[in-house]
């Protein structure tokens, strides 16, 4: 934490989003600072993934999570970023198969170590073939 000053750090967050949203004000003062740098980080910062699809990811989090405010706020993050509406129809479409296989698993019980043993032999013989 750098130690600034409330109105520091948002005169940083106006200047870099055009207002201080209203979310942020929320926040204690004695975090600000730091939540701040870690949003600035993570949500509009390059990282070692590139920001559209650390977008696309946060879409299909939410759209499990049913945030409708983070998935608002990722999918017009994505759209900035370069998202197609194509890409972000593919990013739900693989959460919702996802959590389907997740459900299924789970609800079989199926075994995990088998499940486990077999994944490392289709890693295998993918792997083998080019």
């Amino acid at each position: 934490m750098t130690g600034r000053s409330r109105s520091e750090v948002e005169a940083e967050i106006k200047e870099t989003l055009g207002l201080v949203p209203h979310f942020f004000s929320q926040i204690p003062d004695d975090l600000l600072d730091h939540e701040w740098e870690i949003f600035k980080k993570i949500e509009l910062g390059e990282t070692l993934i590139p920001n559209k699809y650390k977008e696309l990811i946060g879409i299909a989090l939410h759209s499990e999570t049913k945030c409708r405010y983070c998935t608002l706020f990722h999918t017009e993050a994505a759209k900035l970023f370069g998202a197609t509406d194509e890409e972000i129809q593919e990013a739900v479409h693989y959460a919702k198969n996802s959590l389907g296989w997740s459900a299924y698993l789970n609800g079989i019980r199926e075994d995990y170590d088998d499940f486990e043993q077999e994944l490392g032999q289709i890693k295998d013989y993918l792997a083998s073939k080019g």
